[in-house]
């Protein structure tokens, strides 16, 4: 349960950013600070918000805390009815053992898809291995983290899982047990094809560097597997849960809701996004120092990195999409940010009414996969390259227009279900096998197909009549279409004027 041991960069701009973040926002309270411009702007009253979720149109107020379809959804990763378990130690094909590499959540997906390989070799699991040194500078083991125990027995029906080589193995092994480092999103038939055979010979083989090693396309049984180890399988220790829970309740004392935000505006963040905050070149040399870690990145153009939507909002931008959604100034944040326990994090993120993420790395992506997975809890992730543009023009509009464009812009970015056609984007944010439709959803459905007949049928009635009083009263010629407009059609139009 180590500290992180980050490296310090003293460079004014993200040095004045996290200064700016504690004054907004305190860890133990997450108050927002009042006399901010950005949350002293008078609030609108919610416009009618349109989505479309599953098929259905919702006409009215959105809820900013609670997406009223999660209700129509649910997380399954049950065992399909041939799903046969797995072979027992001694007739197992050998030992598989995984060397994990990147910070916390990254090694998480690497187990999750180390437990998938296994299934595919019919080969023993051996508890990995953290890795201490490419990112994460922490001495912590996985049973430092995780309930060693309950990972073994939940997944006993999947993978049969050991905390170790047996001793008979290693001392008949003449050298180090054999490694290999497997392609980059390898599919199934390469690990049955390169790395089975390699492990029929030498009956136990560690694959190095695990990351991303396995395709994000797999089987309906395999990605139902690593929902069960995502979602199930690892479960903290009790101490860290504790902690965990402990910081929760505290939160729950304050206030009976609150949001949780991942800023991640931080030195390595910035370096490998290669954007630009207006620190001078003392930024431009130290962002540069820091993004040389990566020797696969090349030269790019920060302004055209913003357009694309590809920077990190700053503290102060991510306050100014919250208050423009909705969110009042009385609002309780925690900020997962800093030298902070990365495990602690994800449990006071996890249970928050709302999480928000500032960036597409490994935690928000598996927090985000898991809230859905979880009921579709809010999650908020920033259209960057939309609230980038808005963010050049905000002087230039009303904070009512504002508002209204924000709100326009985060369609589709507020962790509603189904904003992510079935196998798009990545499993570990959208893991669509694993999410069912409840018995009434389909009552919804055919409720809202008769609503929009109703509704049909009520606008007609409407016309006619309005067409009865201007054929009766020719003075009547002018019809308001601002006013009867709805509002819904006024968030259509162009997402800034001139665009």
């Amino acid at each position: 349960m180590g500290k992180r041991q980050r490296r310090r960069i003293s460079w004014a701009v993200v040095c004045g950013v996290m200064l700016f973040t504690v004054g907004l926002i305190s860890l133990f309270t997450g108050h927002v600070a009042s006399n901010l411009e950005w949350y002293s702007q008078k609030l609108v009253k919610h416009r009618l918000w349109y989505s479309k979720v599953g098929g259905f149109r919702h006409h009215g107020p959105i809820n900013i805390w609670k997406s009223e379809f999660s209700n129509l959804y649910y997380g399954c990763s049950e065992r399909g009815p041939h799903y046969t378990p797995p072979v027992a130690e001694l007739l197992s094909n050998g030992y598989l053992l995984i060397a994990t590499s990147g910070g916390l959540n990254q090694q998480r997906i690497g187990i999750t898809d180390a437990v998938v390989v296994a299934r595919i070799l019919n080969a023993t699991l051996v508890v990995p291995e953290f890795d201490h040194h490419s990112f994460w500078k922490d001495d912590s083991d996985f049973s430092n983290i995780f309930d060693v125990d309950w990972f073994i027995s939940f997944l006993a029906k999947d993978v049969v899982v050991v905390k170790r080589v047996p001793d008979k193995y290693m001392r008949s092994l003449e050298k180090p047990p054999y490694t290999m480092r497997v392609p980059r999103k390898s599919e199934p038939h390469y690990y049955l094809h390169e790395v089975l055979p390699v492990l029929l010979r030498r009956h136990v083989v560690q694959l190095t560097k695990f990351d991303y090693r396995l395709a994000i396309d797999l089987n309906k049984e395999l990605q139902r597997l690593r929902c069960r180890v995502n979602y199930h399988a690892f479960r903290f220790t009790k101490p860290l849960q504790d902690v965990g829970d402990h910081l929760v309740m505290k939160m729950r004392k304050m206030t009976n809701r609150y949001i949780a935000v991942h800023l991640r505006f931080e030195p390595d963040m910035l370096a490998f996004s290669g954007c630009y905050y207006g620190g001078g070149d003392k930024e431009r040399y130290e962002l540069g120092e820091v993004r040389k870690r990566w020797s696969t990145l090349g030269d790019v153009n920060p302004d055209g990195e913003r357009k694309q939507g590809k920077c990190p909002l700053t503290p102060h931008e991510v306050g100014l999409m919250l208050s423009a959604l909705g969110f009042k100034n009385d609002t309780y944040i925690y900020v997962a940010s800093g030298e902070i326990y990365g495990a602690i994090d994800y449990i006071v993120c996890d249970e928050s009414d709302v999480f928000v993420t500032n960036n597409n790395g490994n935690m928000a992506k598996i927090l985000a996969g898991r809230r859905r997975y979880m009921g579709h809890k809010r999650t908020i992730r920033p259209n960057a390259k939309k609230l980038s543009a808005l963010f050049l023009q905000r002087e230039k509009m009303s904070w009512g227009s504002f508002s209204s464009k924000v709100k326009s812009a985060q369609r589709g970015f507020m962790g509603d279900p189904d904003e992510m056609k079935p196998g798009r984007g990545d499993f570990h944010e959208y893991p669509s096998t694993c999410i069912c439709k409840t018995f009434n959803y389909h009552h919804h459905h055919h409720h809202d197909n008769n609503t929009k007949q109703d509704m049909l049928k009520l606008n007609h009635e409407r016309e006619s009549e309005f067409e009865g009083v201007i054929s009766s009263n020719t003075t009547t010629t002018h019809r308001d279409d601002d006013a009867d407009a709805s509002l819904e059609e006024k968030e259509d139009d162009d997402f800034l004027a001139g665009d």
